[in-house]
């Protein structure tokens, strides 16, 4: 039976609540696979700022480092500032553990209703692939006479031409498995003439090794217009790590709700841990009334196996998912239910054992 360790960080909010049921859910599929998993938890993220002034420890990312991956409920706290969530534990492990994908699938599953009218079960079924290290979320920059009339902040994008190559390369290999093999890239270039114009010129010169792969390349503000347009044209789409961050928050909206939002923060080679998490945060507005979606986290966990080579017990998450979805299984407020954070765990776990 193969053994893996996983790191667990419960983190803010409803992260505890959403965790527990991704973990379950894990457990449950994991026979599909002949799989055990031995789960770490660190107690890291808003709790431990107030305790000790930091979101971690100053060896945190050692901690880290040994285990086979990374499972994150989520960060964050009204009484801390974003900025210092952000670059206290997510940002520092994705850029020592070099995960420069971050993948956010987005599905629209039978028994969901989109707000957008007329669109079928199945239509809406897309690939981001963000680039996860660089870019705009390079932290590079300063402040100069802060809090004063002359205060200065600089912030400065980092895009290099193998950070551009890989992220589009990685988007490219996707496509070719998929029956659409189709990739739009995301871009600004007509404003952003320097780190823009580097990404379309690797997008361009990745395309010639695809000639297979049919591409698109349009202007951020055209891509938002063309999600809610035409989101059933989309098949993988590549973008740097803002414009990745903003189009996934879209693109989970018109698919149903945030609380089916997942994602995996990768490392393709194998290096390092790759962490996978819900895209919707802490959510402290629900904190503590059971009502949070865990399906998010229960489908972070499935890209978790998945990526861990057990195939067998992520597709069964999925299809679990699926078929509490489509039969009308319990659901939480967001999708237009009444059920609690558990109750759907639950039904979820039920129906992988069947």
């Amino acid at each position: 039976m193969a053994r893996f360790n996983i790191a667990v960080i419960e983190g803010d909010g409803i992260g505890p609540e959403v965790t527990r049921a991704a973990i379950a859910a894990a457990e449950a599929a994991a026979r599909f696979s002949g799989a055990d998993f031995e789960w770490v938890k660190y107690p890291w993220g808003t709790d431990y700022y107030f305790q000790h002034g930091q979101m971690a420890p100053p060896d945190f990312l050692d901690h880290l480092a040994g285990h086979d991956a990374i499972l994150l409920g989520a960060v964050g706290h009204p009484r801390v500032q974003d900025h210092i969530t952000l670059n206290g534990l997510l940002l520092p492990i994705r850029r020592r553990f070099d995960q420069y994908v971050c993948l956010r699938p987005a599905f629209l599953y039978e028994g969901v209703d989109s707000p957008l009218a007329g669109k079928r079960a199945g239509s809406i079924d897309m690939l981001v692939y963000r680039e996860n290290t660089e870019g705009e979320y390079a932290n590079v920059g300063g402040r100069v006479y802060a809090e004063s009339d002359h205060d200065v902040a600089i912030q400065t994008s980092v895009f290099t031409r193998r950070g551009c190559d890989r992220i589009i390369r990685a988007a490219f290999e996707k496509a070719r498995t998929r029956p659409r093999r189709r990739v739009a890239s995301i871009t600004k270039s007509n404003a952003q003439g320097y780190s823009m114009v580097l990404w379309d010129q690797c997008f361009a010169a990745v395309a010639k090794e695809f000639p297979d792969v049919s591409t698109e390349s349009l202007l951020i503000d055209r891509a938002v217009m063309e999600f809610v347009r035409r989101p059933e044209s989309f098949d993988v789409v590549v973008a740097s790590n803002l414009f990745g961050d903003i189009l996934t928050d879209l693109a989970a909206i018109i698919v149903g709700s945030m609380g089916l939002a997942a994602s995996g923060n990768i490392d393709p080679t194998r290096r390092s841990p790759s962490m996978f998490e819900p895209v919707h945060g802490s959510a402290p507005d629900i904190t503590g009334q059971g009502i949070a979606n865990p399906l998010a986290a229960i489908l972070s966990a499935a890209m978790m196996l998945e990526h861990l080579q057990l195939t067998a017990a992520a597709n069964a998450i999925h299809r679990a998912v699926g078929d509490l979805l489509r039969a009308g299984g319990p659901r939480t407020p967001d999708l237009k239910g009444t059920s609690k954070t558990e109750e759907v765990a639950r039904a979820v776990i039920a129906q992988i054992g069947k």
